[in-house]
């Protein structure tokens, strides 16, 4: 990219972070919610939608293989929390896994959408990045021996 676009460290930190995944791919937003919208009508949200989910099913397996298997899959933050259609979508074709998913509690947001029948439990668990950021860098300015690490 620097050869060929011209393009400087921080010209090419707002392609890979600004530019690319859904926004790159759907070329109208990197907004789960405003592709779920759209995706009736525009094939590229509806295709941007299906790759990233196929990314993340990939990654499931892929994880589940190192594992040797399952227990519990965790859905959180954003997409994870919000979207039961993203959701359903990524855990269909896991069954053999022993992921199922319950589609009236996905809908309804329950904490545990998993079927009862199905072997993994799979959670929807809040979370909030922020105040995840402030303990582990508080955790980690302290773990510097500045004397103050019984102190919050």
């Amino acid at each position: 990219l620097a050869t060929c676009e011209n393009m400087d460290a921080a010209g090419y930190n707002e392609l890979v972070n600004f530019q690319s995944g859904l926004l790159g791919l759907s070329e109208t937003s990197s907004s789960m919610e405003e592709l779920l919208k759209h995706e009736a009508e525009d094939d590229r949200a509806k295709d941007a939608i299906e790759l990233f989910c196929y990314q993340v099913k990939k990654s499931i397996g892929g994880l589940a293989a190192a594992l040797g298997g399952l227990d519990t899959l965790v859905f959180t933050g954003g997409m994870g929390e919000n979207a039961p259609q993203v959701r359903a979508r990524i855990c269909q074709g896991l069954e053999f896994l022993g992921i199922t998913i319950d589609a009236s509690r996905n809908a309804a947001h329950d904490e545990i959408i998993s079927a009862d029948s199905g072997r993994v439990k799979v959670r929807v668990i809040h979370t909030d990045e922020s105040v995840t950021i402030a303990r582990d860098t508080w955790q980690l300015v302290n773990k510097q021996g500045n004397g103050h690490e019984n102190q919050q």
